[in-house]
């Protein structure tokens, strides 16, 4: 890695919270030179724009958030506990422990739903292969007679993006994580729910 990837990395590393938990509109050139100690000069001989910064960062944080989703799924024997992982990595996310600010995807996707077109774009990719990966799971665990034929796998794909992401939005607007254990306890009663 030659000294201009790495100034770019150390940049993307240090203002990848910040726009997370600012959003697109709400971090400025400010709120990067301070995070990362560099000049605004060094920053935009660095990245073109604040879009690149935001664009690169929204990238570091989903591959964040997807690695611990892929290490702990390769850990599972069977579909339905593959599944529950992404109650598990996604209780860590809102915690703060994977990213700094909670999920990528939802902020991203509200920040950036109106104000941003290549921010939403990539949410948006972000949502359908996530979808994507889990319908691939819930494939495999009617192949292998885990989950009952019945079940059509884009429908629990969505459901389960949905009560993840529904559970991190109502957890976090109301301030009480509390609402997110119980609708994790309907995600687990409903992946149960699927042989």
């Amino acid at each position: 890695m030659n000294k201009a990837e790495k100034t770019r990395n150390f940049i993307v590393e240090k203002t990848a919270p910040i726009f997370n938990m600012k959003g697109y509109a709400g971090t400025s050139l400010n709120d990067i030179t301070a995070a990362t100690g560099l000049t605004k000069g060094s920053i935009y001989g660095n990245f073109a724009n604040k879009d690149e910064v935001a664009l690169a960062a929204f990238d570091y944080n989903l591959k964040n958030v997807l690695s611990r989703v892929e290490k702990e799924i390769n850990k599972q024997k069977y579909v339905k506990d593959k599944l529950l992982v992404y109650i598990n990595i996604y209780q860590n996310v809102i915690s703060g422990k994977v990213t700094e600010g909670g999920c990528p995807i939802l902020n991203t996707a509200i920040d950036a739903d109106d104000t941003h077109p290549a921010l939403r774009e990539r949410a948006v990719k972000a949502v359908i292969s996530w979808k994507n990966s889990i319908m691939k799971l819930v494939e495999a665990g009617i192949a292998a007679k885990e989950i009952n034929a019945a079940h059509n796998a884009e429908q629990v794909a969505l459901t389960i993006i949905a009560m993840v992401e529904g559970g991190i939005m109502i957890s976090r607007l109301t301030a009480k994580p509390a609402h997110w254990n119980l609708i994790m306890d309907s995600l687990k009663k409903y992946v149960d729910s699927l042989s």
